[in-house]
């Protein structure tokens, strides 16, 4: 009757036996509860037997119900989904690097800043992904691991979400960057891993040297691609707000070094890109894509996905049981 579904843990089904039971208890203590007993009928002549008698029989039915319903959903009912999955996945190990030093405020790209249309275009450069591991490292004055690698992209856009800037000390630190992103992919085994490093200026804190992490990358084979976002030169910088609250801004001289970065591309065997709007940006991570070499991640065939339908059971079952408890509190409240 339903081909698509099927239960997780069949298992559990096997507690519908008990039901019968139960219902079979119920009836027997309905038959040996005590009666009370009048040497007349007339009392009761002119009066009806009331919807009390007719509804306390179907408690027990009620609450039969709710445990149906309750073993169902722990049985956890599952309905096979009409795309199949192929196993055979080709995917990329991913380590994005992302600035979050102060000059990321910059509003070279209004009505928003630069940190802000990274964070869009990221989050949409996430949900186009299918097999792709991807990381997330953040990095200012220091660099930090955000997320680790990961398929779980719902988990990795609510991380993107959450950072800005001015959390850690301020400054530029590629080097810092490039290492901790390295660390990231040093123990992968995916043929193809790749840093992304997304900054708008020059390497001007941290301890290891740009060029140093360069060269390490080059040892384990791991290319980096290099994005320079902003215009460089004078731009517009938040300085505060005015009476009203609104955002001052003036025009302030943010360095970019490009040829650090070209070089950095260039030693690992990546590529350099300036994104100087939202749409060169796009661009410069779908370039980093089509450059790279897919490799195999999992081997195997094709595999159904299946979708959890367990929860109207389980709202079913508490339901069934609130109602009980509710009648047996009020309409049908036995006084002893």
């Amino acid at each position: 009757m339903f081909p698509d579904l099927a239960f997780h843990s069949p298992q559990v089904l096997w507690g519908l036996l008990l039901v019968p039971v139960l219902l079979f208890q119920a009836w027997r203590e309905r038959r040996q509860r005590a009666a009370l007993r009048f040497s007349g009928a007339h009392v009761f002549a002119r009066q009806g037997r009331g919807f009390r008698a007719y509804l306390l029989p179907v408690l027990p039915g009620v609450r039969a119900l709710a445990v149906v319903a309750a073993l169902l959903a722990l049985a956890r009912p599952q309905s096979r989904d009409a795309r199949v999955r192929d196993l055979s996945v080709e995917g990329i190990d991913i380590v994005v690097a992302l600035d979050l030093s102060t000059s990321m405020e910059a509003g070279d790209f209004r009505p928003q800043n630069r940190l802000h249309v990274a964070k869009e275009v990221l989050a949409e450069f996430i949900s186009n992904r299918v097999n792709d591991r991807i990381g997330l490292v953040v990095f200012a004055g220091a660099a930090y691991t955000q997320a680790p690698l990961t398929l779980d992209y719902g988990v990795l856009r609510e991380v993107l979400k959450q950072i800005r800037t001015r959390v850690l000390e301020d400054g530029t630190a590629i080097g810092d960057a490039l290492a901790t992103s390295l660390n990231r992919l040093r123990d992968s085994e995916a043929k193809s891993r790749v840093v992304v490093l997304i900054t708008d200026g020059d390497n001007n804190a941290g301890k290891i040297s740009p060029l140093d992490a360069a060269s390490m990358a080059e040892s384990l084979k791991i290319p980096v691609y290099t994005i320079l976002v902003g215009k460089g030169g004078k731009v517009p910088f938040p300085q505060g707000q005015d009476l009203f609250g609104n955002v001052v801004w003036r025009e302030t001289e943010i360095p970019i070094n490009p040829e650090l970065l070209q070089d950095i591309a260039s030693r690992t065997g990546g590529e350099y890109y300036r994104a100087t709007d939202p749409e060169g940006l796009k661009q410069g991570l779908q370039k980093v894509l089509d450059a790279l070499e897919r490799s195999k991640l999992v081997e195997g065939g094709a595999s159904a996905t299946y979708r959890e339908d367990f929860h109207p059971y389980l709202l079913a079952a508490f339901g069934l049981a609130a109602l009980e408890l509710f009648l047996r509190a009020t309409f049908l409240r036995v006084f002893p």
